[in-house]
């Protein structure tokens, strides 16, 4: 078996787990209207995308070529350089996806195939600039790097990016805003007016975003029908409009939910075109590669150039339908489609909770500009309009639990169809992914989905999300470059060690998701099954188990210090900040707790907002101690004296002991101690006292550094706040389970 015949069964395999992660990563464009509106059950909405995806497939519009000679010249470069820029490109495809994937964000196949290619074929050229291996041009003159590579479509996709987030971005807010002023959400009574017209607007829109999105190009329209759409558009327009909205003005009188149909119609539409025309992401260049072999197979020429790649392709139905079925299998059992479907749903949703993304000094400062302008707006508008506004936009609370409503599916679907169709008619480059995400995040904006509570941190995810596309191109041209560059160095053998490779991160990649899937699934598990005893006994559990966990992580800190190991004091960093973690995000839980919690614990229900404030004031002081400890050992500081060492032994027995006595208090439920812990809890604060004391002698002295004194000091007043934030939490505990007894 030659060579080449291997890298072709590779990019097989490569094809296929492209199949994988990038439906994986692409689901969210054409899922999460659906799902987050909850417009039906799961199974309906993935029978809908699935539908879908497979017509889209049978369907796919020719766009193969941009795998083949969109991005290079593929007569510049002979059969050996194409196969190896094929294989470096699906390799960095596959990963990068991957990667993306397991972060749970959404991205562009269509920027990481396009930039893929534009590395992968930029590494091949050096080195045949390098070899002077180049192919001669017409007029007798060496082809250069300018002539083998296509750079314009490089700076398209470019602009097509800052095209995409920015047009929409404010169209879905703009539209989002009227129509919610239109509607309100209580719209279910403003449906019989304008409902039908609404349904029929977004249904114009979908259905002309499927014909010239979807299914242009194919055999399912005629081509003479196709012509005279495009030659008299806007009365295919007035046709479409007038049609749908009738169809829905009788569907709405015999009592059908006109926005479910509407949501599933645009579900359908987006996964038809998702599938017709981003399918050259993912195996467009296996299709190269294998027509690139059975031309030289055919010819028996291994030195050839790859001219015959600028042919058409021939669509092979057989291989559409078995990608098509792959995409279908990988929407309904990826659990990574479901975690980047998430990341979106989760900063669009109506509520505030926990959130994924912390706050940073741009997001900061734009909502700080929001309110500035918004007080602008209160001072100008009259109170009229402010109050005719503000009632338009006051929630309602969802039965079912929904992140959004029904208005603003039908809205995210309408405007991303939209504005895909227009700029396929206008030959623009917008991004389906950018788009749709950018609607999403517009319209959620608009529908004060971003309040005072979550603003910060909505805006911290969209720009991360957004400089993840900007670092798609980067990172997918550095990749495919430097795997180029090895494969053309190393042949057969690099072509062994970056498959192993790249199998092998593939699998890491899934085992760390599926452990992050199982824990939260076992956590959400736990949350659902609890009733009010539960959740009683479940604060319980979380008590014993975190003071259990200071206790151990405070006297191993100490002893790394006294031993002087790294390892240990980096673990118990690590641990320590997860610990506070976990506490600090339990306090965005209290509400929810207390609401489930009924009559018996009225009267004692704050001390557990008292509870689960101690415990983060625990945590805290804990993480106070471990991160400078393993920072003065990190550093190779010197460490402490022996005198320092006996006083920190001491301090360390007193509070095991008093540990010892919480967690078995805590543990039994048995609270009748709770005056011995303040005795050794007195007793501690003296040997404390009597520490601090004789390090300031030693200061004076000049016995001690001052880095080990520093750390010294901290340790101790640190262990005081952790002692007495403990038995504060002790004796919350008890009054919190008093209504038990």
């Amino acid at each position: 078996m030659d060579l080449y015949l291997v890298i072709v069964i590779i990019m097989l395999a490569l094809a296929v787990s492209g199949l994988i992660v990038g439906v994986a990563n692409d689901a969210v464009n054409f899922l999460n209207s659906a799902l987050g509106s909850k417009v039906a059950p799961r199974y309906v909405i993935m029978t809908v995308a699935s539908v879908g995806i497979i017509v889209g497939a049978l369907t796919s519009s020719g766009m193969m070529e941009v795998a083949r000679s969109g991005v290079f010249h593929p007569e510049m470069f002979t059969f050996s350089e194409v196969m190896l820029l094929f294989l470096a490109v699906m390799f960095t495809n596959v990963i990068l996806l991957d990667i993306f994937n397991t972060l749970g964000m959404p991205t562009s196949t269509t920027v990481s195939l396009v930039f893929g290619l534009l590395g992968a074929a930029v590494g091949i050229c050096i080195f045949k600039i390098s070899s002077g291996a180049l192919a001669t041009l017409p007029d007798g003159t060496k082809a250069t790097m300018g002539d083998m590579i296509n750079t314009g479509n490089a700076m398209v996709i470019i602009g097509g990016i800052l095209l995409s987030v920015v047009i929409a971005f404010v169209f879905g807010t703009v539209i989002m805003y009227i129509t919610r002023l239109i509607f309100s959400f209580r719209y279910k009574k403003n449906l019989k007016t304008f409902g039908s017209v609404w349904c029929g607007i977004a249904l114009t829109a979908i259905t002309y975003f499927a014909v010239f999105k979807g299914l242009k190009g194919t055999n399912i329209i005629p081509a003479d029908w196709m012509a005279w759409m495009e030659t008299h558009k806007m009365i295919f327009l007035g046709v479409l409009l007038v049609g749908w909205s009738f169809i829905m003005f009788l569907l709405y009188l015999v009592k059908v939910n006109i926005l479910k149909i509407t949501v599933l119609a645009g579900t359908f539409s987006l996964a038809l075109a998702f599938a017709g025309n981003d399918l050259v992401n993912f195996i467009g260049v296996f299709v190269a590669g294998v027509d690139a072999y059975q031309i030289v197979h055919a010819s028996g020429d291994t030195n050839m150039l790859m001219s015959g790649l600028n042919e058409p392709v021939v669509a092979n139905l057989l291989v559409l339908f078995i990608s098509g079925a792959i995409m279908v299998v990988t929407l309904w059992f990826s659990k990574k489609a479901q975690t980047v479907s998430d990341t979106e749903i989760n900063l669009a949703r109506q509520d505030a909770g926990i959130e994924r993304f912390g706050s940073t000094s741009v997001s900061r400062a734009i909502v700080r500009t929001a309110i500035n302008f918004n007080k602008n707006y209160e001072k100008y508008m009259p109170e009229r309009v402010q109050r005719f506004v503000a009632s338009r936009f006051v929630p309602v609370r969802n039965k079912d639990k929904a992140p959004f409503d029904l208005i603003r599916a039908t809205v995210n679907l309408t405007v991303a169809s939209l504005l895909i169709s227009a700029a396929t008619s206008l030959q623009l480059p917008l991004s389906t992914t950018y788009v749709t995400f950018m609607v999403a995040m517009g319209s959620s904006l608009s529908d004060r989905a971003w309040g005072r509570e979550s603003a910060v941190y909505r805006i911290t995810g969209v720009l991360t999300v957004i400089a993840g596309w900007f670092f798609t191109a980067l990172i997918a041209f550095t990749i495919a470059f430097i795997v180029a560059a090895i494969l053309e160095w190393g042949q057969a053998i690099a072509v062994a060690a970056l498959t192993l490779l790249c199998g092998y991160l593939m699998i890491q990649s899934t085992l760390v998701h599926n452990r992050k899937l199982k824990k939260e699934a076992e956590k959400q598990a736990e949350h659902e099954a609890m009733d009010e005893k539960s959740i009683v006994g479940r604060s319980v559990k979380e008590v014993t188990e975190t003071m259990s966990k200071v206790t151990t992580i405070y006297n191993q800190t100490l002893i790394g210090l006294f031993n002087e190991d790294r390892k240990l004091l980096k673990k118990m960093v690590r641990e320590s900040e997860e610990l506070y973690q976990v506490a600090h995000e339990r306090k965005h839980e209290v509400l929810p707790t207390l609401i489930e919690l009924q009559e018996n614990y009225v009267e004692t229900g704050h001390y557990y907002v008292q509870v689960v404030d101690y415990l983060d004031e625990v945590a805290k002081a804990l993480v106070h101690i471990t991160r400078p400890s393993f920072d003065h050992i990190n550093n190779n500081h010197e460490g402490f004296r022996v005198d320092q060492l006996e006083d920190l032994k001491r301090v360390n027995d007193q509070v095991s002991a008093i540990y010892a006595r919480i967690n078995k208090m805590l543990s039994s439920n048995n609270f009748a101690d709770l005056d011995e812990i303040l005795r050794m809890r007195d007793e501690l604060f003296d040997t404390l006292a009597a520490a601090i004391k004789s390090q300031i002698k030693r200061v004076k002295a000049k016995a001690s550094t001052t880095r080990s004194s520093i750390l010294y000091l901290t340790i101790i007043n640190e262990t005081k706040t952790m002692v007495l934030q403990s038995r504060n939490l002790l004796k919350a505990q008890k009054y919190f389970l008093a209504s038990e007894q």
